[in-house]
């Protein structure tokens, strides 16, 4: 599978710093545009500022989609999915990693660094960014009920 070009905001904690570099190499190298939201060495930093960052870039239109990278995956995708238009999934095999975008039109990979090898990593993104969302009947439907969970969620109407 190919990578989509376009442009991909990258976001990390300490955690997920190590992994960083070669992500960033990965995409660069197959003609992406790398949107780098930080973090840039290994101190003590918290997830939710860089999943904000890379949230923001895709919703303010600066990145196509996003990458992000802590420990466990896990800390780093609740935080982004708190953002509207933001559809984040831990992803640590590759099947996930393309259909999470096919049926669910996942626009944020989240990794654990300490979960999967660097290889790994690289073949997680590659299925994440060579993805397209289908459209599907039956994928429109969902994702449409996910789109009204969200606005309900924004404007209060839910324990009313």
């Amino acid at each position: 599978m190919s990578i989509a070009l376009g442009r991909i905001a990258l976001g990390c904690d300490h955690g997920g710093y190590p992994l960083k570099a070669r992500i960033l190499k990965e995409i660069e190298g197959a003609g992406g545009i790398a949107v780098d939201c930080g973090t840039h060495d290994t101190c003590s930093v918290d997830y939710p500022d860089f999943a904000r960052k890379v949230g923001e870039a895709i919703i303010g239109g600066q990145a196509d989609r996003g990458i992000l990278l802590c420990g466990s995956g896990v800390g780093i995708s609740i935080a982004a999915n708190k953002m509207p238009g933001i559809r984040a999934g831990v992803c640590h095999d590759i099947y996930s990693a393309h259909q999470g975008v096919e049926h669910d039109d996942m626009n944020v990979l989240c990794l654990g660094s300490r979960i999967v090898g660097e290889e790994v990593a690289v073949e997680l993104v590659r299925a994440f960014l060579g993805a397209r969302y289908t459209g599907e009947e039956r994928h429109a439907r969902r994702l449409g009920k996910v789109l009204q969970i969200e606005a309900d969620a924004m404007a209060g109407v839910f324990g009313k």
